[in-house]
C-alpha cells in the first residue's frame, strides 16, 4: 500500500495535512523533524510532504530518497495542492478507505490472537467501544470485556455502558466496582502526570486480576488512537501528556496489546463505529478522558469533588442537548479548579470553588478552538450551577486554543 509521510517541523497544521492525505485515498503518516532521518532511512515512503521548518540536513536526505517531495506552508492546504502531489507519488494507486481499514483490522486481529484469549478495557467511551466490537467481530467469544467502575465517570455512565454491551452487542462483559480502591490510590496526588499513571497503573492491575480469574488469557484490547500515540511522545514523538492507555502502561506488563486504532484519527474511529453498527449517541458521544474525573478534579480526588464535579457536568451536558448546541461542538469539559472564590449567596458569606467550562471544536483533538456559544447558553448553565450545586460558587469560560492550552486542564 502507497504509504506519504508527513514530516512535521513544528507546524500548527501536520496533522490536517496527514488527515486531507487519507480523505484523498492514501495512508499518511506523521514524523517530528527531529527524528525524521532514522525513519526516512529505514522504510522509503513513497512521497514525502515538509510542513514547517525543516533543516538543511534533512533538507538533502530528503531529496536523497529519489521520491517526491512537497514543502507547504504552515497552514491549511486547499486539496487541489494534495491531490496533483499525490497524483505524481501514487499515481492511480488510492487504496486507503475505512472498509479496506476495516478487512485488513480484522486480519491482523485474528492474526496477532490467534487462537488465544483477550480481555478489552472497556471504558464507555467511543474509542475502546469501537476496540471491543472491532475485536469481538474478528475473534467472538475469545473476547471478554471488563469495564471498571473506578468511581470517577460521569452520572448514569456506568448503568449505560453495562446495558449496550450486555444487551444490545451480546459481548461477554465483567463490571468490576473498583471506586475505593482507586480513590485510597489517589489519595493526597495533586500532581496530574501522577494521577494519571496512577489511573493507568491501576487499570491494569485490575485487569491482570481479572485475566487469572478467566484462566488463560494473553491479550490486551485497547482504544488507543493515533492522537494518544503522538501526544504521549511514543516512538519518535515528544511527550505532551501521558495517556492512561499508553504512557501509563507499567513496565511488567503481563498481556500482549491489542490497539487495532491505534492508526486512526478520532473523526476515522467515528466512521469506523457506523460501519460496525454502533448507536449514534456511542458515536459521537463527545470525547473523554481515559482517567475520567480523576484528571477533571484539579489538585487532590476527593469523594466531595467528584459528587461536586458529577452534579455540574450533568447539568451541563443537559442544557447542552435542550439548546441543540451538544451536536454543534466537539466536546464539552468540566472542570472542578482547585481554587475557592469568595461570594454571596442568600446574604450571607460563601467560599466555594471555581467551575471552569471548556467548550472547543476540533477534528481529531490534535487543535482545537474554543466554541463560541450563544452568551444566553452560557448564563442559563451558570445561573443553574450557582442555584443547584452545593459547592460552587463561581463559574468561567475557557477561551484558549490548543495549542498552546491542550484541551483537558490536566
Amino acid at each position: 500500500m502507497k504509504r506519504i509521510l508527513v514530516v512535521d517541523g513544528g507546524s500548527l497544521h501536520a496533522q490536517e495535512v496527514a488527515r486531507q492525505v487519507r480523505k484523498l485515498g492514501v495512508y499518511s503518516e506523521i514524523v517530528p523533524a527531529s527524528a525524521a532521518e532514522p525513519v526516512l532511512k529505514g522504510r522509503k515512503p513513497s512521497g514525502v510532504i515538509l510542513v514547517g521548518m525543516v533543516s538543511a540536513r534533512l533538507e538533502q536526505v530528503v531529496h536523497g530518497l529519489s521520491v517526491p517531495v512537497k514543502s507547504l506552508d504552515d497552514g491549511v492546504v486547499p486539496d487541489r495542492v494534495l491531490e496533483s502531489f499525490l497524483s505524481e507519488a501514487c499515481g492511480d494507486e488510492r487504496e486507503w478507505n475505512m472498509d479496506s481499514f476495516l478487512d485488513q483490522a480484522l486480519e491482523r486481529i485474528r492474526a496477532q490472537v490467534g487462537s488465544g484469549r483477550a480481555i478489552c478495557g472497556l471504558s464507555g467511551g467511543v474509542d475502546s467501544a469501537v476496540a471491543a466490537v472491532l475485536v469481538h467481530r474478528a475473534i467472538g467469544d475469545q473476547l471478554t470485556c471488563i469495564y471498571v467502575d473506578h468511581g470517577l465517570m460521569r452520572a448514569g455512565e456506568s448503568e449505560q455502558v453495562v446495558a449496550a454491551f450486555q444487551g444490545r452487542f451480546g459481548i461477554p462483559l465483567i463490571h468490576v466496582q473498583a471506586q475505593e480502591r482507586f480513590l485510597n490510590k489517589l489519595a493526597g496526588v495533586v500532581d496530574p502526570e501522577q494521577k494519571r499513571k496512577i489511573i493507568g497503573i491501576e487499570f491494569i492491575r485490575v485487569f491482570e486480576e481479572e485475566a487469572a480469574k478467566l484462566g488463560a488469557v494473553d491479550f490486551l484490547v485497547q482504544g488507543t488512537v493515533y492522537p494518544d500515540v503522538l501526544e504521549s511522545g511514543l516512538g519518535p514523538g515528544t511527550l505532551v501528556k501521558s495517556h492512561h492507555n499508553v504512557g501509563g502502561l507499567p513496565e511488567d506488563l503481563g498481556l500482549e496489546l491489542v490497539e487495532p486504532l491505534a492508526t486512526l484519527f478520532k473523526d476515522e474511529v467515528r466512521e469506523l463505529g457506523e460501519k460496525l453498527g454502533l448507536p449514534r449517541e456511542m458515536v459521537w458521544r463527545h470525547p473523554f478522558p481515559g482517567p475520567g474525573l480523576g484528571v477533571r478534579v484539579l489538585g487532590e480526588v476527593t469523594r466531595e469533588k467528584l459528587d461536586i464535579l458529577r452534579q455540574a457536568d450533568a447539568i451541563v451536558v443537559e442544557e447542552l442537548r435542550r439548546s441543540g448546541w451538544y451536536d454543534k461542538i466537539w466536546q464539552a469539559a468540566v472542570v472542578l479548579t482547585n481554587v475557592r472564590a469568595v461570594g454571596v449567596q442568600r446574604g450571607a458569606r460563601t467560599y466555594d470553588y471555581v467551575v471552569g467550562l471548556r467548550f472547543v471544536n476540533s477534528t481529531d483533538g490534535m487543535t482545537a478552538q474554543w466554541a463560541r456559544v450563544p452568551h444566553e447558553l452560557l448564563e442559563t448553565i451558570s445561573e443553574r450551577l450557582l442555584e443547584e450545586v452545593a459547592g460552587v460558587g463561581r463559574v468561567v469560560y475557557d477561551i484558549s486554543p490548543k495549542p498552546p492550552a491542550t484541551i483537558e486542564w490536566e
